[in-house]
Formats: structure tokens, C-alpha cells, sequence
């Protein structure tokens, strides 16, 4: 797979700017607690079953204070429908107890204060440090992992990697917004087993090849 030129990448990220000018997660939220509590919540879930889950679960509970209350076992009944559920709801409670003990009830804004909850890892982390505090940083699920890959725009054989080539080549005007914008393109476009590439915005710039036909 050839690397792609800093100028596919330029028109890469201009071609997706331009299609969806301000990128927002698609799981539901009100607050930073609520965005932490459904990614953490997500892990080999989908959005749309984790905001199914978590629409009654932040309804009872939208402050860690209420959520602990709730209990692992409250939580564990209103998320049943979305895989691991109850070590989700360990690592939920947990991370509630941490949150008021040690943060006063805040999600912190610091990389190394959000890896000490449980069940929040570097993707966790780098999701909650881009969408609620608009840190550049590069969430990379199996979704931006193909992309890059696939696309010869960070190829890595490793998530981390990945992220670290990410964070190399994505240009500064398009830091913030590139999570998103490589996430929904996965989701969508650059599908798994057969990438849309008929209708892709930004196949003459990637170096996938063959490109796929329409069907």
C-alpha cells in the first residue's frame, strides 16, 4: 500500500471538511459525564445500542453522585441489552467513586486523570479529551483503524500506532474535527468487508486499489 502524499492528504480532509463542515459524535449526551460514562459504555457495542441503553440509564442517573446510588446492579439492569454489561457496570460505578473522591464529582481534563478510571482506556481518554474539551487528539477504533490503514494515510499495525502517524500527517486545520470525520467515513463509506468506493468523495485521493465497482 503506497503512503499517501501530504497533498492527498490535504485534499482528503478538505473533501470531508467540505461534505460535513462540523463533526459531532453520534452517541447521545448532555453533559461530560454522560459522554464519559457512553464511551466507556461502548466498547464492542454500537452507538445506536449504547444510546438505546443510555437513555433511561442518564434519565435515573446524570451525575456520577446519582449513578453511584444507582449501584453497579441498577446500572447492570438498564444497559442488559449492550455486551459486557455488568463488567460496564463495575467499571461505571467504580470510575463514579473516583470521580467524587478524587475530582469532586468533574471529569478531569488531564490524559493520565482519565486512564486511572476504570475501564477507560487511551481511546476513552482521547475520545473525552477531543469532543468535550476540543483536544487534537486521535480516538482510533476499528473504524479509523481501517481507514488509515486502507487508505495508505497512517497505515500501523497497532491502534497506538496508528494514532502516532495520525498525529504526524493530519495538518493542523484539520486536527480536531479528524476523529469524526475518519469514524463516519468508516461507518458509512469505507465499509469492512466492501468499500463503497463508487461513492466515495475522497477515493481519488486514497491509494486503495483496485477501487471497488458498483454493484
Amino acid at each position: 500500500m503506497r503512503a499517501m502524499r501530504p497533498a492527498d492528504i490535504e485534499a482528503f480532509f478538505s473533501t470531508l471538511k467540505a461534505a460535513n463542515p462540523q463533526p459531532v459524535s453520534e452517541l447521545q449526551y448532555t453533559s461530560v459525564f454522560e459522554l464519559l460514562a457512553a464511551v466507556l459504555l461502548s466498547a464492542q457495542a454500537t452507538d445506536v445500542s449504547v444510546n438505546k441503553a443510555t437513555r433511561r440509564l442518564f434519565a435515573m442517573a446524570p451525575t456520577p453522585a446519582r449513578m453511584l446510588a444507582l449501584g453497579a446492579d441498577g446500572v447492570a439492569e438498564q444497559i442488559k441489552s449492550i455486551g459486557l454489561f455488568r463488567n460496564k457496570a463495575k467499571n461505571l460505578i467504580e470510575s463514579c467513586r473516583l470521580l467524587i473522591e478524587c475530582h469532586a464529582g468533574r471529569v478531569p481534563r488531564s490524559r493520565e486523570a482519565l486512564e486511572a478510571l476504570p475501564g477507560v482506556g487511551r481511546k476513552t481518554a482521547n475520545v473525552v479529551l477531543n469532543v468535550a474539551f476540543g483536544e487534537p487528539t486521535f480516538a482510533v477504533d476499528t473504524h479509523v483503524f481501517r481507514v488509515a490503514n486502507r487508505s495508505g494515510l497512517a497505515p500501523g499495525s497497532t491502534p497506538y500506532e496508528v494514532e502516532k502517524k495520525l498525529d504526524e500527517c493530519v495538518p493542523p486545520a484539520y486536527r480536531v474535527g479528524a476523529h469524526h470525520w475518519l469514524i463516519l467515513h468508516g461507518r458509512y463509506v469505507c465499509l469492512a468487508r466492501k468499500p463503497l468506493c463508487w461513492q466515495c468523495r475522497v477515493a481519488p485521493h486514497c491509494s486503495f486499489t483496485p477501487k471497488t465497482p458498483a454493484p
